[in-house]
């Protein structure tokens, strides 16, 4: 079955950077969209990134534009966030998750478990 695990969180200071992780298995993901989503305390998740499995094109939420590169690696089925000059503001659980790009909505079907990302001032 489908799993997705992440890796590479920790606590940094502002300014600088973690590459987070994401091992996919269970299936082949041409037809997939990778996802990076967030979620603070207290507040709802959000859309970090996503990158398109089959041609790598990439999506990013305004916020982490210039910062962050989403990334995959076909030979190791593992996708990528590099995330560079972290902001306090970047501190949450950020989640790996793949959706079928068959399908008519944006849902996301399958979500790994979060890894933390802390950003210290």
């Amino acid at each position: 079955q489908v799993q997705l695990v992440e890796s590479g969180g920790g606590l940094v200071q502002a300014g600088s950077s973690l590459r987070l992780s994401c091992a996919a298995s269970g299936r082949t993901f041409n037809n997939y969209v990778m996802g990076w989503f967030r979620q603070a305390p207290g507040k709802g998740r959000e859309f970090v990134a996503a990158v398109r499995w089959s041609d790598s094109r990439t999506y990013y939420t305004d916020s982490v534009k210039g910062r962050f590169i989403i990334s995959r690696d076909n030979n190791k089925n593992t996708v990528y966030l590099q995330m560079n000059s972290l902001k306090p503001e970047d501190t949450a659980v950020y989640y790996c998750a793949a959706r079928d790009r068959s399908s008519s909505s944006l849902s996301y079907d399958f979500w790994g478990h979060g890894t933390q990302v802390t950003v210290s001032s």
